[in-house]
């Protein structure tokens, strides 16, 4: 079977592909660096290729294993043994990993097969994938525009047919900000409901949850599934109430495109039988903005701190200029600002409280607009003017890393502009399964698998 034909297929065909002994396992890692070395010199979005390694994982993979042979890259952040821990910085050159966390050793036990890395921005630390260690990862939808972050390169492989999977970690929209710019499923679960994918650290056992990108929901429901500690509850998605929010943290609205992408999929559920209205959820916008401007800026100056002690006078000619914008926001924050930050955090549960007694879902865009151009959030833009435009982007997806609740993006239409804007449902802490099950009913109503970026002319 050619790699162009096994590239249309998702995980779970792929690995049937293996089972019924159609194909080998070293076809489908062959299939997968094929389509890499073809289309990533236009694209930008794997960092390391560990062809090598996948090839001899491939030739001794156990065939009984769920997913036996499926490629896959990791995230650059991601530690994995004997591969780069780059993190998209110029100081990490050389950092290799040594740790096998439970997240990636549950995904060798699923006999799949990591095959590389792929970019993202430096630290994770912004909403695009321009990384100067890299240069940019481009959008397969319109290679002048961005692939968003932070997990850049792994969305932009998926929607490419590279790898039918991809690994994501979202600490403020970045599983779901790159998936909603290239046109695939990005499922942020809940806090606490995946596998421990890195060492403990505050920002990232708060905010940061992890998980696998795929192009199908029944490769996404497995995945979260199979990377969960725990299990939940399942509930009906006969009866849903869906609540539509149109306003972001900045409590403006998102770009006409972006309205419109929502009032079609509002307009979708309603032919669910599902009851849908505009209702904002009854949080203290300005209160919770706050709060992520003072963890995001302490996030940066952690990092900032981390490097300097370790790179000493080296660190600020290596860090990117928005690195050490955030430690210089950090610095010109006190204990107080921290605390109400976790105030406000605190508060959000029992604001919502009387909320979700009326509705389970919300509806909401995942960025206040489409891919914008390559260069608009460059990091080494000045920092100010950069900040503004940024966060003015990407104000949708904080609330659920704040509160810990999953937030799923879905690719139901493509916005007026030609380009992908995700749909994002979200819910209270726990209800991944209301939110899988929700995307599998409208995938089935609105399939977008056949929905394939230009990219695909070099297929």
């Amino acid at each position: 079977m050619a790699a162009a034909m096994i590239a249309t297929l998702d995980a779970h065909a792929q690995a049937a592909l293996v089972r019924s002994g159609e194909v080998a396992p070293t076809m489908l890692v062959e299939a997968a660096i094929e389509r890499i070395e073809k289309i990533d010199p236009v694209v930008n979005a794997v960092s390391h290729r560990a062809f090598d390694h996948a090839l001899e994982a491939a030739r001794s993979v156990d065939g009984t294993a769920p997913m036996a042979g499926v490629p896959y890259l990791l995230k650059a952040s991601l530690e994995y043994p004997g591969f780069p821990m780059l993190s998209g910085s110029r100081t990490r050159t050389g950092a290799t990993g040594k740790v096998r966390y439970p997240f990636t050793a549950r995904l060798d036990a699923a006999g799949l097969i990591p095959s590389g890395m792929s970019t993202m921005p430096e630290f994770g630390l912004i909403g695009t994938g321009e990384a100067l260690l890299y240069g940019p990862t481009r959008n397969p939808w319109d290679l002048a525009r961005s692939s968003g972050g932070s997990s850049s390169g792994a969305a932009v492989a998926v929607a490419a047919g590279m790898v039918p999977f991809a690994t994501g970690s979202d600490g403020g929209g970045s599983i779901r900000i790159p998936a909603s710019h290239c046109g695939i499923i990005g499922f942020k679960p809940s806090r606490g409901w995946n596998l421990r994918a890195r060492g403990a650290s505050l920002a990232d056992d708060l905010l940061t949850s992890d998980g696998l990108y795929g192009r199908t929901m029944r490769d996404t429901i497995w995945a979260a599934r199979f990377l969960r500690p725990q299990s939940g509850e399942t509930k009906s998605t006969d009866t849903l109430r869906v609540a539509v929010s149109l306003k972001g943290l900045d409590g403006l609205q998102p770009d006409p495109a972006l309205a419109e992408v929502i009032g079609k999929a509002a307009a979708l559920c309603e032919t669910l039988g599902w009851r849908v209205e505009p209702c904002e959820p009854p949080i203290d916008r300005g209160a919770l903005s706050r709060a992520f401007d003072v963890l995001w800026s302490y996030g940066g100056g952690d990092v900032v701190d981390l490097c300097r002690a370790r790179l000493a006078a080296q660190a600020d000619a290596l860090l990117e200029p928005w690195t050490l914008g955030l430690a210089r926001r950090r610095d010109g924050m006190t204990a107080d600002d921290l605390a109400a930050a976790l105030g406000a955090i605190a508060e959000i549960d029992g604001s919502l409280d009387a909320f979700w007694q009326q509705y389970d879902v919300v509806l909401s865009p995942v960025t206040s607009s489409t891919p914008p151009p390559l260069g608009v959030l460059a990091p080494d833009r000045e920092f100010e003017a950069l900040w503004r435009d940024h966060f003015r982007h990407v104000n949708y997806t904080q609330v659920q890393n704040m509160a810990g609740y999953p937030g799923l993006s879905l690719p139901l239409f493509m916005a007026s502009d030609g380009l992908p804007a995700g749909a994002m449902f979200w819910t209270r802490h726990g209800g991944d399964d209301l939110l899988l099950a929700l995307g599998a009913a409208l995938e089935e109503a609105q399939p977008w698998a056949d929905r394939r970026p230009p990219t695909g002319d070099l297929i």
